[in-house]
């Protein structure tokens, strides 16, 4: 298990048993045909709200009533928002890979790759596609240095997969540029680099992510 300078849990995975998927599948199909789901109504924040706290490792997907929060440094988080159905969710993964496991080996948030596999597999619960989500990435901060890069400067770093580069942060930043392209996402915003930690806020009922940083909050906009 790889170590980061935020404490590890055990991942969280959302699911349930089989009749549960395809009720959750049904019902989020019946809200795609509803045209007052694109109204601003629909888009205020619940009366009642589920708080989701994110160690590193863990993975959320859920629907408007749920808020997801994180503290990232050099780990990333990805979130995903359907603009229609109002569903999504938030990765928190420290390392890009383990490399290839058996298919009998769960999978796990903590390696960006898997986390990736993680959301396709919510994706497809929820009949949709990866193309109809907005992502946004943040993180990948270098926290030890005080050089205010963003990048490290091996050039030998391309492949953030292998062990080439010892820049956690850049091998991140690097890892999910690649893994969101690759699965057919379409970045709308990102904040990456840095050299300090900040909290993540997501609402899933607006699609709004925050980022918290003293003394102010701000908007994660295009």
């Amino acid at each position: 298990m790889p170590t980061c300078n935020l404490t590890s849990t055990v991942p969280r995975f959302t699911g349930g048993n089989l009749a549960a998927l395809f009720y959750r599948e049904a019902r989020w199909r019946d809200r795609r045909l509803s045209p007052s789901l694109l109204s601003s109504a629909s888009m205020k924040k619940p009366a009642q709200i589920i708080e989701i706290f994110l160690q590193p490792g863990d993975f959320y997907f859920g629907d408007r009533n749920t808020h997801i929060r994180t503290l990232l440094g050099s780990c990333i988080s990805i979130t995903l928002w359907h603009p229609q159905l109002l569903i999504g969710g938030m990765c928190h993964f420290m390392v890009p890979s383990r490399g290839k496991q058996p298919d009998t080996v769960p999978l796990d948030g903590h390696y960006a790759d898997e986390a990736l596999e993680l959301f396709r597999r919510e994706i497809r619960a929820a009949g949709t596609l990866s193309a109809e989500y907005e992502v946004k990435l943040f993180g990948g901060s270098n926290m030890f240095t005080d050089s205010g890069r963003h990048f490290c400067p091996n050039k030998n770093c391309l492949d953030p997969f292998t062990n080439s580069c010892r820049d956690v942060s850049c091998r991140n930043q690097r890892s999910a540029r690649l893994l969101v392209e690759r699965h057919g996402f379409t970045v709308k915003a990102e904040r990456l680099g840095g050299t300090k930690p900040h909290n993540v806020l997501f609402d899933l009922w607006s699609g709004n992510v925050w980022i918290k940083r003293p003394p102010k909050i701000l908007k994660c906009q295009e």
